[in-house]
This record gives C-alpha cells, sequence and structure tokens, in this order.
C-alpha cells in the first residue's frame, strides 16, 4: 500500500550553476541552426571551467554558423546568465568550438528515403509525468524549489537586489498528508554573492522575501528550518568555482525525482533525437490526462529504437487514481498522437529555436509561450481524451 504521509525533498540550481551554463551554451547552438535550417542536426555539448569554454559535437546545418559565430553566441549567453568575474567573463574567456559534420552512419539510419519513414535518432526510453499538486501539473518540491531561484534571478537581473550573484541551488522538502502536499520543514537556499563580507543571516534577509513569494501562504510554519549558505561564504562562483557539463542536472531538469527518468539528457540536442522530443510529448500525454480529469497522478513511458519510427511500446500508470482503465488508456494515446519522431515534432512545433530558455528553471512545468516556445504544457488534447471515455 502506498505511502500516505511522508517527506519529500527536490532541488533545483540557477542559470548560472556551472552545468547550467554547459546546458544553455548548448541549447543557444541548437537554436542557432534550427533558425537558419529547421531540419538541422545537432547534438552539442559543452564543459566549462575557469575562464574556458570547450563547445563539441557533431551539426548537419548552414556553412554561414561558423566556429567564430558560434564561439560569439557562447559569449552572449554568459553575458545574460551574468558572469562578469576574474575567473570567468563573458568577454575574455577562452573558448573553443569543435563542431564537426554528422555520422553519415547515425544520418542514413535516421533520414526518410526512398518511401522510409524518418526513424528515431537513438534507442531509449522516455517517461513523463504529471499530478494535480499544483496549478502546474507538477510535483510541488520540484515546482517550489524552481520558483525560488526564478524569482532570485529576476530580481538579481532587475537590479533589485545587487548584491546575488548568478550561481545558486535551493532545496524544499515537502510534507504530504494523505498523498496532499501541506507544507514545507525544510528550506534550503545557497547563492553566490558578491560581497565577501556578508554572512549567512546577511543572506537570508536577502533571499527569504523570494522564497515565501514562491510558496504557498502558510506553507513556511515557525518549525521551519532554513539552511541559507550553510557552508558561509560563496564568493568564487560558477565554472570558476567549478567544472560544469552539458546534460548533468537531468532529475533538476524533469520532475525532482518524483517520477521516472530514461536517462537521456536533453540540451544540446535537435528534436529528431527522441531523448528530447519523445520526452516532452510524454509529458504532454501525461499532463493532458490528468488535466481532462481521468486521473490525480500519471506516469508515460515511450521506448523507441535508432532508425524506427514507430514508438516500441506505450505503459500508462495512474498511480491507483486513475478513472480509466489504463490499457484502453494506452491505445487512445495511440490513437490520438502520432509519436512517431516526425509525428511529434509537427503536433508540438519542435522545429524551433525554442530551447535556451528551457536551460534553467526546468523543462515542464512553464507556460505555454506564442511563438511555440513549451508547447509540450499545452492541454489542448484533454477534451480528445474526456470524450474517448
Amino acid at each position: 500500500m502506498a505511502r500516505s504521509s511522508y517527506l519529500f525533498t527536490s532541488e533545483s540550481v540557477s542559470e548560472g550553476h556551472p552545468d547550467k551554463v554547459c546546458d544553455r551554451i548548448s541549447d543557444t547552438v541548437v537554436d542557432a541552426y534550427l533558425a537558419a535550417m529547421p531540419e538541422a542536426r545537432v547534438a552539442c555539448e559543452t564543459l566549462t571551467t575557469t575562464n574556458k569554454v570547450v563547445i563539441a559535437g557533431e551539426v548537419r546545418g548552414p556553412e554561414h554558423i561558423t566556429a567564430d559565430y558560434v564561439s560569439h553566441l557562447a559569449r552572449m549567453a554568459i553575458k545574460d546568465i551574468g558572469y562578469e568575474q576574474d575567473g570567468f567573463h563573458w568577454a575574455n574567456c577562452d573558448i573553443d568550438v569543435l563542431l564537426h559534420a554528422q555520422s553519415a552512419h547515425i544520418a542514413q539510419g535516421v533520414d526518410s528515403s526512398d518511401g522510409k519513414e524518418e526513424g528515431a535518432g537513438d534507442q531509449g526510453i522516455m517517461f513523463g509525468y504529471a499530478c494535480d499538486e499544483t496549478e502546474e501539473l507538477m510535483p510541488a518540491p520540484i515546482d517550489f524549489s524552481h520558483k525560488i531561484l526564478k524569482a532570485m534571478a529576476d530580481a538579481r537581473k532587475s537590479g533589485e537586489s545587487n548584491l546575488l550573484g548568478p550561481d545558486s541551488k535551493s532545496q524544499v522538502t515537502v510534507r504530504y498528508e494523505n498523498g496532499k502536499p501541506v507544507g514545507v520543514t525544510q528550506i534550503v537556499v545557497s547563492t553566490q554573492h558578491l560581497d565577501e563580507k556578508l554572512t549567512s543571516h546577511d543572506i537570508r534577509s536577502i533571499v527569504e522575501p523570494y522564497v515565501h513569494q514562491a510558496l504557498p501562504a502558510g506553507w513556511i510554519g515557525k518549525d521551519c528550518i532554513w539552511h541559507v549558505n550553510p557552508t558561509g561564504a560563496f564568493v568564487i562562483g560558477g565554472p570558476d568555482g567549478d567544472a560544469g557539463l552539458t546534460g548533468r542536472k537531468i532529475i533538476v531538469d524533469t520532475y525532482g525525482g518524483a517520477a521516472p527518468h530514461g536517462g537521456g539528457a536533453f540540451s544540446g540536442k535537435d528534436p529528431t533525437k527522441v531523448d528530447r522530443s519523445a520526452a516532452y510529448a510524454a509529458r504532454y500525454l501525461a499532463k493532458n490526462v490528468v488535466a481532462a480529469g481521468l486521473a490525480k497522478r500519471c506516469t508515460i513511458q515511450l521506448s523507441y529504437a535508432i532508425g524506427v519510427a514507430k514508438p516500441l511500446s506505450i505503459y500508462a500508470d495512474l498511480h491507483g487514481t486513475g478513472q480509466v482503465d489504463e490499457a484502453k488508456l494506452e491505445a487512445v494515446l495511440m490513437e490520438a498522437v502520432d509519436l512517431s519522431p516526425r509525428g511529434i515534432r509537427t503536433r508540438l512545433e519542435l522545429n524551433r529555436p525554442i530551447y535556451a530558455r528551457t536551460a534553467a528553471y526546468g523543462h515542464f512545468g512553464r507556460t505555454p509561450e506564442a511563438d511555440g516556445g513549451f508547447s509540450w504544457e499545452r492541454t489542448d488534447l484533454a477534451d480528445t481524451l474526456k470524450s474517448a471515455f
């Protein structure tokens, strides 16, 4: 029997975290190629350390996207994040661009030709999840962890708070009663700061309003335990303090550990890679199942083989909260949405430069945008699912 009363914790990291700097640069490269050629292929990895950025991977796209241009894009991304410190500065960090042409052997398995439908860019399993814990239909711990850091970043960039640096982390422990989130028991915030004389108490006075802004009223009781910059000074941050790599924060990117993850990272990959596009599709299906009132919680798994168009399997788990038969739901979902790589990209309009904005504060639980950004967060399938049952 599932537990109904428990504590659950999730973490988030800001756009200035070393790994997130890498995700942002890699997704900026993806956007550049898709803006120039919607059918471009990109698999871009980034490494950062003290005043050094290395961008490597495989691409297929227009030749006018040169190494110098990619280097410029990386600098602009770093500048937007806010790095102008001695050990990592957008204007003078050393950038190596090592992108090369996509493997012909990979391309032949993925491309459509001679009546062969376009296949998946790789094998793998992808998961999507939704629940009714928040308005965004996301698990509460990860949703609130993201919101804390987003509020702090907005304050930093607007000039409202000029003592905070770009690198920060948050962690929220949520108390559940009868399966519902009702409050928080512990809050962790570690943030880079620009004045080395500031104490942990000083930093708490700065960040506490943003924590209260992010959490529901009444959720922070007098017994809640706070850990703000618990190790003390945090002046050296970002890639100068710790090396970063693309794709190392996949749990932060998804559901904070509240749902399974297939293992593949998202950032730096064009949408022919089902690691990314099918994970978005699985979230789209799960969110619409919950939005339609068919369940309070829903996990969807999809699986693919490289070069094969149709998913090998679909699995739906309603965690005992469903109003419908799960086997029938699987059949309805397969009928309602073309889950081939081409079908996903067409339905969710993924061949657009919409990915740099996904690189921090989660790929899920965001608001769909007018230009197609976060299209997988739409609930336009809910009425179809209702009518099917």
